[in-house]
């Protein structure tokens, strides 16, 4: 039996950008550290939602060995690190290697639509590349091509082919996947929507899409369902099937990013509220201090009756003067 890179849910890391479309390195160090807050099991970087086909090789580096360093061993940092040139993917992968990356998540060579016996040689040379666990990743929707049952079979053989992350929707397929890989392979859903059922069948977890903007819900779904209560976990799963619809009203990952730029504002204006709430309680609490330092408790001419007075038990020792006067004295406010 190969060794589990992680059971759970991990997140398929968008990666943040400034203004001039370059990856923000220290928003994505901050979001890593409140993914792992939140309770997610692993964390994918320069994955499909990551834009790693858009990243140039100096802009991917950069992303590992921030998200390698901002994980610092608390989860397991993946390096998404495929290409539809094989020895692209072969120097991404040992890049991934030097950087310290746990992982490397490889797409299926897109475009190229190879055969079967071509992914089964496209991926054996590059887990032989480096020592680095590789996790087969099949999204036919976006590449052209579709691994078959009997090809993930084939790739079981080798020691470093570890893992499949599978979104090509088709659960017959995956059940037929679990039955001939067996224990040689652990098998992730590849699609929000179809967690539960993948567990079900025997998957070892999700790399989710969702997890961006809900990584504790997301987890959540895996860790009911681990500790016995599935209804629990499909009952979840189902609350939060129209935000996972949402998340692909539009090309992965632009909807997700949308999502994330909500949170944010949505966490700043909460800020900023609470930020003038204090401020003005501050201001009033300052404003009755410097009122009160300002304002004696009794006028000068009550003090001065006050003085002229001998006050006894009695009220009738008061003259109807002092009276009078103290009675034509405003009340301190």
């Amino acid at each position: 039996m190969k060794k589990t890179i992680f059971k759970g849910a991990a997140t398929a890391l968008v990666t943040p950008s400034k203004k001039d479309d370059s990856p923000d390195l220290e928003a994505y160090a901050r979001l890593i550290d409140w993914q792992i807050n939140e309770g997610i099991d692993a964390l994918v970087g320069c994955g499909t939602t990551g834009e790693s086909s858009t990243l140039s090789d100096r802009e991917f580096e950069e992303v590992i060995a921030v998200g390698v360093k901002a994980c610092a061993g608390r989860v397991p940092f993946i390096a998404g690190t495929g290409s539809n040139d094989i020895s692209h993917a072969i120097e991404r992968t040992k890049t991934a290697e030097k950087l310290g990356a746990d992982a490397a998540l490889v797409v299926t060579p897109y475009y190229n639509k190879a055969t079967q016996k071509g992914l089964v040689a496209s991926y054996t040379a590059i887990a032989d590349s480096s020592r680095l666990p590789v996790i087969v990743y099949n999204v036919p929707s976006r590449t052209g091509v579709n691994v078959k049952p009997e090809t993930y079979g084939e790739m079981a053989d080798h020691p470093r082919i570890v893992a499949i992350k599978e979104a090509n929707g088709d659960i017959s397929s995956v059940a037929q996947t679990l039955a001939i890989v067996g224990d040689r392979m652990d098998l992730y859903s590849g699609n929000d929507d179809q967690t539960v059922p993948i567990l079900a069948l025997g998957g070892k977890g999700v790399i989710s899409v969702l997890s961006n903007p809900l990584p504790r819900l997301t987890a959540e779904i895996t860790k009911k369902f681990f500790a016995g209560d599935i209804v629990g976990s499909a009952a979840l799963q189902l609350r939060l099937l129209p935000l996972i619809k949402a998340l692909f009203c539009e090309v992965n990952p632009i909807p997700a990013k949308a999502a994330m730029s909500i949170r944010a504002i949505r966490k700043a204006m909460i800020l900023f509220v609470l930020v003038i709430i204090v401020s003005s309680f501050l201001l009033f609490f300052i404003y009755v201090i410097q009122y009160y330092r300002k304002k004696p408790v009794l006028s000068t001419s009550m003090t001065t009756a006050a003085q002229q007075t001998t006050v006894t038990s009695s009220p009738s020792a008061m003259t109807p003067s002092v009276i009078t006067a103290a009675k034509a004295q405003p009340l301190p406010r």
